[in-house]
């Protein structure tokens, strides 16, 4: 299909954007003492040839005192000169760049600042840092606001085409609109016209400061979804009024970083906040940019064929795929690796001081280092497995020249991924399957289903090298009744969608078991088209929908050994996944080994001594092994023997793709 809504050019101010496309704002890590390094460079020009209309980066600091460590500094003329060099490389490929303009306030850990206190609009403790911070006095105010108009030249004169201002996600200027955070009782407290004044009051300076044909854009939540803050009905209201004093596009988003309700997971549906940007667009006439789960062209040219946005952000979907724009508009979406809001890589890797990755595209941030070039020498290459390892090497090693044989015992690609397939919430995943599918495809790739590689088989067909990417299988507890006709793996339940008792306990607390206990929790609930239903024709009370909802028809009982359940899941989704578990009423129990399984059910062990959970059914998830005999078969028989992904230990498919294209990259 065509894109004719989201390849039109709009213009903005004075600055032409030569299609619809956004990339937003994210912390990247590049930058670790705020300076514009080459990583970051060559990450945004690569975007920029990939087709996008805009990039904004950020954020990029004001001042010394609301930035944190591996921004891109704004905050003095000595970075304009790196910052020159990233705005060329961009503007060369025919993108426009955009510099946000970010103060963190209360948001702000007072370590990353030299031990001083941060700044907000009152002294009320975060829930994201711990501290509390001061209350800006009132002639601090004008001080903190000339430091935005400061940035916002510094900017123009570094050769960005329009600045945005942060006004969102609980930073400064949300900490002095929201009734929560403001209980000042000056003229910048009170009420809402008074609360809304710091953030207009900084917009009117920074326009004021780069002049009235340099565009402005203003980054406002469409709803706080924080109990007792702002709404989109307030949220209308203050756009009306920044428009009035110089913004000339929105770019609508949702949440604070403290809030509970899930803005960026997997289990958000796709465009599920664009009536946030539809809201703001009501009461503004300047264009507005609708963002959070807009992963791919098609989402993206629904929205805007709806009216419900003039532009699209896809920050991440241009992390996981650079050239997104470009296949899209040259009929090739079928070729995107998508975006599937796992955050391993662009928000667990933050979480841990690295550097921002991507779970899809082992090249993200690495743009210089790993490039793809030709074979100096075409090979005989014989992939055994057909999961994200062994599909990621076939289609790079493909793209090198070399003949690529993928050998899949089973009738179909994708490994372990597919078995997210039943997980409420963890659907998407499987795209990352699909994508490498799909991109084998093209590239013509030879793939052998339900062939079972055998030593002496893989011999017969004089590779010049083998690569090993069978997975692992789960680990089975040496335990009394293991074999039980009561007792079936995570796996196959997954797999096969096998039928359970009504009483279900999961031995283990890793991702596959409370993933597990996510699917057979949610068997009974009501499904997203009953809800519909049943709303739409007022055919129930909101409480009796809410009771459906999160009552099933099974109870579940998860059993870990050691305190911590779900230690291998990311910090950025663990709290979503618990959260769900606990509004299903999934029992969890630590610290509890499992040492015997009986027809009553799971015999347990703990520090108060023995016990049983009762049970119709006990699934196992206690771990996997690598699958690796076939290695061990081939070696001394065939020169180059690899083992990659879970065939080489266990871990998760970030790491599994990235080793498939990195040896890919040196066969």
């Amino acid at each position: 299909m065509g894109f004719p809504h989201l390849f039109s050019p709009i213009t903005v101010q004075n600055m032409a954007l030569r299609n619809r496309i956004v990339m937003t704002a994210m912390h990247l890590g590049y930058t670790p003492k705020g300076k514009v390094t080459d990583q970051l460079v060559n990450f945004y020009a690569e975007r920029a040839q990939g087709g996008v209309g805009l990039i904004i980066v950020g954020g990029c600091p004001i001042d010394e005192t609301g930035g944190m460590v591996g921004m891109i500094a704004l905050q003095n003329d000595r970075f304009i000169p790196g910052l020159k060099r990233l705005t060329n490389s961009v503007k060369e490929h025919g993108a426009k760049i955009a510099a946000q303009l970010y103060q963190a306030g209360r948001y702000t850990h007072s370590a990353m600042i030299g031990g001083q206190k941060p700044i907000s609009a009152s002294a009320v403790r975060s829930r994201l840092t711990g501290e509390t911070p001061r209350a800006l006095a009132l002639g601090e105010i004008p001080k903190v606001q000339d430091k935005f108009a400061e940035a916002a030249v510094r900017a123009r004169t570094a050769g960005f085409d329009a600045v945005e201002i942060l006004g969102s996600a609980g930073y400064l200027i949300s900490q002095f609109l929201s009734p929560i955070t403001n209980l000042r009782k000056d003229e910048y407290g009170g009420s809402f016209e008074n609360r809304m004044r710091f953030g207009l009051e900084t917009i009117a300076k920074v326009r004021n400061a780069v002049g009235s044909d340099y565009p402005v854009l203003l980054r406002i939540a469409g709803n706080d979804f924080m109990e007792g803050s702002n709404t989109n009905l307030e949220a209308r209201q203050f756009a009306a009024a920044a428009e009035k004093a110089g913004v000339d596009l929105f770019d609508v988003t949702g949440g604070w970083h403290e809030t509970r309700v899930p803005q960026l997971t997997m289990g958000v549906p796709r465009k599920a906040y664009v009536y946030l940007a539809r809201g703001i667009r009501s009461a503004v006439s300047a264009p507005v940019i609708s963002s959070n789960r807009i992963n791919d062209p098609e989402t993206a040219e629904q929205v805007l064929r709806s009216d419900g946005a003039d532009l699209v952000t896809m920050a991440r979907g241009l992390l996981a795929d650079p050239q997104l724009p470009n296949k899209a508009r040259s009929g090739k979406s079928r070729l995107i690796y998508h975006c599937v809001a796992c955050n391993q890589g662009c928000f667990d890797f933050i979480f841990q001081g690295r550097p921002a990755a991507c779970l899809v595209n082992p090249r993200a941030g690495r743009e210089a280092e790993l490039k793809i070039t030709p074979a100096p020498k075409p090979l005989k290459i014989i992939v055994v497995g057909g999961g994200p390892a062994g599909m990621a090497l076939a289609c790079t090693a493909k793209d090198r020249g070399h003949h690529v044989v993928l050998m899949e015992k089973s009738n179909r690609l994708g490994g372990q991924v597919l078995l997210n397939h039943l997980i409420p919430g963890r659907e998407e995943l499987q795209t990352a399957a699909i994508d490498l599918i799909h991109n084998l495809q093209e590239k013509g790739v030879e793939t052998l289903l339900e062939k079972m590689a055998t030593p002496d088989g893989v011999v017969s067909m004089a590779p010049d090298a083998v690569v090993i990417a069978t997975g692992a299988q789960p680990i089975k507890p040496n335990i009394d009744g293991i074999d039980g006709n009561n007792v079936i793996l995570a796996w196959e339940l997954l797999e096969k969608n096998s039928e359970t008792g009504e009483k279900v306990v999961i031995l283990g607390g890793n991702a596959v078991g409370l993933e597990t206990a996510l699917f057979l929790a949610n068997q009974g609930t009501l499904s997203p088209e009953v809800l519909h239903f049943l709303m739409k024709n007022r055919a129930e009370s909101c409480e009796t929908l809410l009771e459906l909802l999160d009552k099933g028809n099974k109870q579940v009982t998860v059993v870990e050994m050691t305190r911590k359940i779900g230690a291998d899941v990311g910090v950025s989704t663990r709290w979503t996944l618990m959260a769900e578990l606990k509004r299903l009423g999934v029992k969890i129990v630590t610290q509890t080994k499992g040492v015997g399984i009986t027809p009553e059910g799971l015999a347990v062990e703990d520090a108060q001594g023995s016990g049983l959970v009762v049970a119709d059914t006990v699934v196992l998830a206690a771990g996997s092994q690598s699958d690796d005999e076939l290695a061990n078969a081939l070696q001394g028989r065939i020169s180059e023997v690899h083992v990659i992904g879970d065939a080489k230990k266990p871990r998760n498919i970030l790491t599994a793709i990235r080793e498939g294209f990195q040896l890919g990259l040196t066969l």
